[in-house]
């Protein structure tokens, strides 16, 4: 069932990051989408731009990008802009600009020329990572992204910025997915940085449960917001059921490496302070109080299904290492 306006014209921003090109690529076939601009920090090279695309090298902050909007005659909007794994010499003001800034620059530009529709890909890392988060989370429960987790605490924020636009501009209407741990034939982060390790790290008396949406049902999701058939709202995108790091490591034919909260987080210490590692402390907490989204309204009130369920999406990534001859799952 339709619940709005089909989109014609949609700029993306991000569009030439890792969920950017995919989406590009899916409305560029898509009948009906009469212009795509795809608006990235970064020149786009030749050798990757799509027939019937247009490129626009813009930063998600430039007050010239309401001018973009208004140019190409803009009637929805996909912020995909964001900082997830901040590179060597960033700073936490910069990825605040971005994150923060960035998305009131796109909503102010939404708003100076009448955009109607913003789809904005959120984060299950927003409701945070808490000891009494639920064994499953609503969007119905409260967004406390962690301020010392940069992401989770942007992520939060930009929730909040949303929230506020929504009741000061309720003709601007709003889809904003928070997404699981992606995962794709092409995923290589943090997240899976853990499943290539010879032992599972664990943490004595957490199971550590991860909920996975393949890249490609992140990208269905949206098209699926594009459409018109989605009610507009705030919807967690992952696939159905949770794989916790002791069924992950079984998976992988691999044994868990299982440690004490307090070893770890003394280790991590020592590790930050010496300039060992990247990590802190506090990244005990990232892994042992994972948000754990439940989907059941992306189903029953937004109208999409994701294709594969944690679990699938799970074995299609182990699948893809094999055939890529990087394989994260241990002989048997």
């Amino acid at each position: 069932m339709t619940t709005g306006h089909a989109a014609s014209r949609v700029l993306i921003t991000g569009a030439d990051g890792f969920l950017g090109r995919g989406l590009v690529a899916a409305l560029a076939e898509q009948k009906g989408i009469a212009q795509v601009v795809a608006v990235d920090v970064r020149e786009v090279p030749p050798v990757r731009r799509l027939a019937g695309v247009l490129y626009v090298a813009q930063d998600v902050r430039d007050a010239a990008l309401v001018d973009t909007v208004a140019r190409h005659g803009i009637d929805t909007v996909v912020h995909l802009a964001s900082i997830v794994t901040p590179g060597k010499g960033s700073h936490r003001a910069f990825e605040h600009s971005v994150d923060v800034g960035g998305t009131r620059n796109v909503i102010a530009a939404c708003l100076s020329h009448g955009v109607a529709h913003l789809v904005i890909s959120s984060s299950g890392a927003a409701y945070g990572y808490h000891a009494d988060n639920p064994p499953w989370l609503t969007e119905e429960h409260p967004l406390r992204g962690n301020e010392v987790f940069a992401y989770a605490h942007h992520k939060r924020l930009v929730e909040e910025v949303l929230a506020e636009t929504r009741t000061t501009h309720p003709a601007l209407r709003q889809t904003v997915l928070r997404i699981g741990t992606i995962l794709g034939e092409r995923v290589d982060n943090q997240i899976t940085a853990l499943f290539e390790k010879p032992r599972i790290l664990a943490i004595a008396g957490s199971d550590s449960p991860f909920v996975f949406v393949w890249d490609e049902d992140v990208t269905g999701a949206i098209v699926h917001a594009l459409s018109g058939r989605g009610e507009p709202g705030c919807y967690n995108l992952a696939g159905d059921g949770a794989l916790t790091l002791f069924e992950i490591a079984r998976r992988l034919n691999k044994t868990p490496r299982v440690l004490p909260a307090g070893l770890l987080r003394a280790a991590l210490r020592v590790g930050s302070a010496l300039g060992l590692t990247r990590y802190g402390p506090e990244q005990l907490d990232f892994l042992r109080y994972r948000p754990v989204l439940l989907n059941t309204a992306l189903k029953e009130r937004f109208g999409y299904t994701p294709r594969k369920t944690s679990a699938e999406a799970f074995d299609a990534f182990v699948a893809a290492r094999e055939a890529q001859g990087r394989p994260v799952r241990a002989p048997a």
